[in-house]
């Protein structure tokens, strides 16, 4: 297949006009095209759309009615196809707060998993347990664990090293020990803390490289008490913002771009089971949720907000139609950022060769109006 006179975004140079090529699964160079033979060559021009790299969310809980802590193949199936749907190509979905013997029994459901059909399961974010009670927020406060990088093993063990960041609160006891173990081989981040800024700075120079939800269950920034944003941004570290308007106030977002820099700033979209379906009463983590609009909230605790309802398409076209963040910068934050982080750069978040064929045309108003995946037109 080729797509002829495209406005094709690449990381480094924004929108390029140019063809691509792709041959089976792939995007392909202009060499290795000719060598296909190109006997039953499909020729497609979208020249009135840009062509973005389908998204990637490293982030969230569920969708259309089922949570990947279902730990059931038919949730999994059901979430990558909805994922699909809107726009995003690979998932790594996140666990919540639960036993051993739980998430050891999701563990093993996702590495079951077989990427047949929809969004491919690229990994799994273990959120909780090994978080603080204080900052708990939607998190159930009986299995919160204290740090443990045994346990941890089991778990990928179980998961068939499937766990592609391991959140921690730095300030429990043995993190620091833990952070410095996991570290060497999985994405740690700091999450659901109520840290400081100097225990922050331990964390990120013991091997924690990556902030969940920022700002969210966190202390905030203040300028005699810097708290763990600031050292994350002395660090280097990648951060998550969740765009959906709800979590974040869109100020804040612009100035995070403009601090960390479109290169370290993560989208995701924190979805939970609600999303795609209409207001009522919903669960996450075994808490019911009442959920109005984007808004989802524990009905026992209605300030407490418990995930988002939107999808990561939702959260780009959000920053970038009324948050007022560039184009560029949404989509790598959004595609490249989140695959680039999880180890998956090479197939996954781009539209270079050696990268899947997953590729959205868009509109000026970020509607998506046709995509490929995996090589494969889809109407």
């Amino acid at each position: 297949m080729k797509i002829i006179n495209a406005d094709v975004f690449q990381n480094d140079h924004g929108f390029v006009r140019q063809d691509i090529l792709i041959h089976g699964e792939y995007l392909v160079d202009e060499a290795d095209y000719k060598n296909t033979g190109r006997s039953e060559e499909c020729v497609l021009n979208y020249g009135s759309l840009k062509a973005i790299p389908m998204l990637v969310d490293i982030h969230f809980h569920g969708c259309d009615g089922v949570d990947f802590c279902d730990g059931t193949q038919e949730a999994i199936q059901k979430i990558a196809d909805f994922e699909l749907s809107k726009g995003i190509g690979a998932i790594c979905p996140a666990t919540m707060t639960y036993g051993e013997e739980k998430l050891a029994g999701i563990a093993r459901a996702a590495a079951q998993h077989q990427n047949g059909r929809g969004a491919d399961l690229v990994g799994i974010n273990m959120e909780g347990p090994f978080i603080s009670s204080k900052m708990k927020g939607a998190q159930n406060g009986a299995y919160i664990h204290k740090p443990d990088a045994e346990m941890f093993a089991r778990l990928q063990k179980a998961a068939n090293g499937l766990f592609k960041l391991c959140d921690i609160a730095p300030e429990e006891e043995g993190a620091l020990a833990c952070i410095e173990k996991l570290s060497t081989h999985t994405v740690v981040s700091l999450a659901h803390t109520s840290c400081d800024y100097e225990t922050a700075q331990k964390a990120f120079a013991a091997g924690a490289s990556h902030m969940t939800h920022l700002y969210n269950a966190m202390p905030g920034i203040h300028h005699r008490m810097p708290g763990p944003v600031a050292a994350a941004w002395e660090a280097g570290a990648d951060v998550e913002l969740i765009a959906d308007g709800i979590h974040v106030h869109p100020a804040v977002v612009r100035m995070t771009f403009q601090l960390f820099g479109d290169d370290r700033v993560i989208l995701i979209s924190d979805s939970m089971e609600a999303t795609g379906l209409p207001d009522g009463q919903y669960s996450l983590g075994g808490q019911d949720v009442t959920v109005t609009g984007k808004r989802a909230v524990l009905t026992k605790s209605p300030d407490t907000i418990a995930g988002s309802a939107a999808n990561l398409m939702d959260c780009l076209r959000t920053a970038v139609r009324y948050m007022n963040i560039p184009l560029v910068s949404a989509i790598k934050a959004a595609a490249y950022n989140p695959a680039r982080c999880i180890g998956v750069a090479d197939r996954y978040g781009s539209l270079h060769a050696g990268c899947y064929a997953n590729i959205l045309f868009v509109d000026d108003d970020l509607h998506i109006c046709h995509m490929i995946h995996k090589g494969k037109s889809l109407f």
